[in-house]
């Protein structure tokens, strides 16, 4: 009697285990569209320029910084004029 037991307990906290181990569905998300600028190339499945061709890399340049840059062509942000022309984009 005491093997059944032991038998009926063991079966019953593994399959008790095997359900608390399973996780519910996640909710479906919606798909959020993406605004994105009309292209002067082509286009990838999302509707956002594809920058590997030369017409969508010159449409999409950035203009140049405001005050001086460093040796790499990034704005130096010591500087207040590019401090500055930061923020007004945000």
């Amino acid at each position: 009697m005491k093997k059944l037991f032991m038998i009926a307990s063991l079966v019953l906290a593994s399959v008790g285990i095997g359900f608390a181990q399973t996780t519910p569905a996640a909710p479906a998300k919606a798909k959020t569209e993406k605004t994105a600028k009309p292209a002067a190339g082509p286009t990838k499945k999302d509707g956002t320029p594809d920058m590997r061709y030369k017409a969508n890399k010159d449409a999409g340049a950035k203009a140049a910084p405001a005050g001086p840059t460093k040796k790499d062509g990034t704005p130096d942000m010591r500087y207040k004029a590019n401090k500055d022309s930061k923020a007004k984009k945000s």
